[in-house]
């Protein structure tokens, strides 16, 4: 312990000075003893549960260990530290000051929050726990802070933020309650303001600047640029196509970034990473024309082509229908795989839109150019019919290349439909009858397999000839007959009896058997004119001559002639006198 300085001796003489300052020692002394009063000291002393403190006067002060350890921010005391507490009362059996630093913290903390509150100043503290509706936090007392004022957003893991210390803004305050309520969110505001009026007071257009990436989206990441963040849109990242923003950046990543715009009312920065580099479309139309044969990795595969990258940054697209020279569509993923290299064509080149058009299928001939030079007209193929549809059936030829046989050559023989001689699956010979390379068809034939049935028939009969029919349809011009399958001629109204008709359907009717000579035969438009008539009356002579013929060789040219004029003799009229004498 400090001991107060012995008194002089009587004989010793005592300075003026030398008693004025005994004097002020012994006022001190009796003043600052009183409880409640802030002393300041020196620490003497540290022991595993107190700490032992000079506080000028005849006895040592104490002050709990743990004290040390709550205060804000929390110390370790050692000897030769100066520190404050409240002098809170003496220990009559040891002797000591008992002391409290806490008590002095609280002092302190009151006259900070006051102060705070009036000036709308900030405060440091640290977050103690969470309770119900907020948090607690050590601003030197306890003061709450509501969840609503414990971030700018929502805090997702309130656990991340306690035992951290910050910075918060008085927003109520008690001393006599020692009451008061903080807010993070409103310095976090205010700093923010700060940063912002700073960072938009040095923007301009074109400016390059570094940034951390923060966050990746969809459409974009977001770059802090000094504590604002600004928006680098997809577009912006590079003069090629991606497909998201992870190909080229992560969080945290360092950048370099151009200012494309900026809005500090909105509070709003576009920025560009692929504006530090050259255009390569500025001069796209002298590097690539309609015609041009190019080698290019695949980058994408979708529903409606493939994107091909000729060069870093500049991509064309092989649209579905210009993949294969086939038909049928097919998918991109079924043709191509992502990074392969591929031989294409480029068809059309656009530098306003930046969009260049390519052919995978133009890269190689046309798979009927070189079928055309295989297989002339009149050549028999094999294949399996692929589809039969209401006006033919497809036969696939060779791998991918198909041909239509029509409905009209799939039979001599009239038929109502492909399904009724052809089925799906089904292996067929058929005949190329046409190549069209500039249309994409292929023409085949299944009926020309036997032959022409129509030059066989023209070679065979002439105008005269009976020939015996069915009716097949009834029209209001006259008849349709067929000949033979596959052979139809037509009756018209004149040629259908000796007696006019003029509704065909009341006199005849289909699949009506008929004998009818042949009037005109078409070759070169295999069209056949008949009558029944006509084969009438040719039956009727021929009927005459065989009955002449079996006749006795005596019988005379009278004879006949009487026999004929007794067949169509007339019958008697009867008068009226006649009528009268009947009745």
């Amino acid at each position: 312990m400090s001991e107060i300085t012995n008194l002089p001796e009587k004989d010793e003489k005592m300075t003026s000075e030398d008693y004025e300052h005994l004097l002020d020692k012994y006022q001190y002394s009796t003043k600052e003893v009183s409880a409640g009063k802030i002393v300041k000291g020196r620490v003497i002393k540290v022991t595993p549960t107190h700490v032992l403190v000079d506080i000028g006067l005849k006895s040592e002060g104490l002050i709990l260990i743990e004290e040390f350890a709550e205060s804000l921010p929390p110390v370790k005391p050692k000897a030769g530290d100066e520190v404050e507490a409240v002098l809170e009362k003496t220990d009559p059996k040891e002797g000591y000051f008992i002391l409290s630093k806490k008590s002095a913290d609280v002092q302190r903390a009151l006259d900070v929050l006051e102060k705070a509150f009036a000036q709308e100043s900030f405060i440091s503290g640290r977050i103690s726990e969470k309770n119900r509706n907020g948090y607690t936090v050590n601003v030197g007392i306890d003061a709450f802070m509501p969840d609503s004022h414990a971030d700018l957003k929502i805090v997702k893991d309130p656990d991340k933020l306690i035992g951290q210390t910050f910075k918060f803004k008085v927003i109520k305050f008690d001393r006599k309650t020692e009451n008061a309520v903080v807010s993070r969110k409103l310095f976090l505001q205010d700093e923010r303001e700060k940063r912002r009026r700073k960072v938009f007071s040095h923007l301009a257009k074109g400016q390059r600047i570094k940034g951390q990436v923060k966050s990746l989206t969809n459409f974009g990441a977001f770059v802090d640029v000094g504590g604002v963040e600004g928006l680098l849109h997809v577009s912006d990242m590079s003069w090629g196509r991606i497909n998201h923003p992870s190909e080229l950046f992560k969080p945290g990543q360092e950048v370099e970034v151009v200012v494309l715009d900026f809005s500090e009312k909105d509070e709003k920065i576009s920025l560009g990473a692929k504006q530090l580099t050259p255009d390569p479309w500025a001069n796209i139309a002298e590097k690539y024309t309609a015609g041009q044969r190019l080698t290019g990795k695949v980058t994408s595969l979708t529903d409606f082509g493939a994107f091909v990258e000729l060069e870093k940054g500049v991509e064309g697209l092989i649209h579905v229908s210009d993949l294969s020279w086939s038909r049928k569509m097919i998918h991109p993923k079924k043709l191509l795989s992502l990074g392969e290299e591929v031989v294409v064509t480029v068809l059309e080149v656009n530098p306003t839109s930046k969009r260049i058009s390519l052919g995978l299928k133009q890269s190689s001939p046309h798979p009927l150019e070189v079928l055309k030079q295989k297989y002339a007209p009149g050549t028999h193929v094999k294949g399996k019919i692929t589809s039969v549809t209401d006006f033919g059936a497809f036969l696939e030829i060779e791998p991918g290349i198909e041909g239509l046989i029509h409905i009209s050559d799939i039979s001599w023989e009239k038929i109502k439909h492909p399904s009724a001689k052809l089925k799906a699956g089904q292996d067929q010979e058929a005949v190329i009858l046409n190549i069209d390379v500039e249309k994409q068809k292929v023409s085949l034939g299944i009926k020309q397999l036997e032959g022409d049935i129509w030059e066989d028939f023209f070679a065979r009969h002439r105008p005269g000839n009976l020939v015996n029919v069915k009716i097949v349809r009834i029209a209001d011009f006259g008849l349709f007959v067929e000949i033979l399958p596959g052979i139809e001629g037509v009756v018209f109204l004149s040629e259908l009896d000796e007696k006019k008709i003029d509704n065909p359907a009341e006199a005849f009717k289909v699949g009506e058997e008929k004998t009818a000579k042949i009037m005109k035969l078409n070759a070169k438009d295999k069209k056949i004119s008949l009558s029944f008539r006509l084969a009438q009356m040719d039956i009727q002579k021929q009927d005459y001559q065989r009955y002449v013929d079996s006749q006795d060789d005596r019988m005379t040219l009278g004879d006949l002639m009487k026999e004929q004029l007794t067949r169509f003799q007339i019958p008697k009229t009867t008068t009226k006198k006649e009528e009268k004498t009947d009745d």
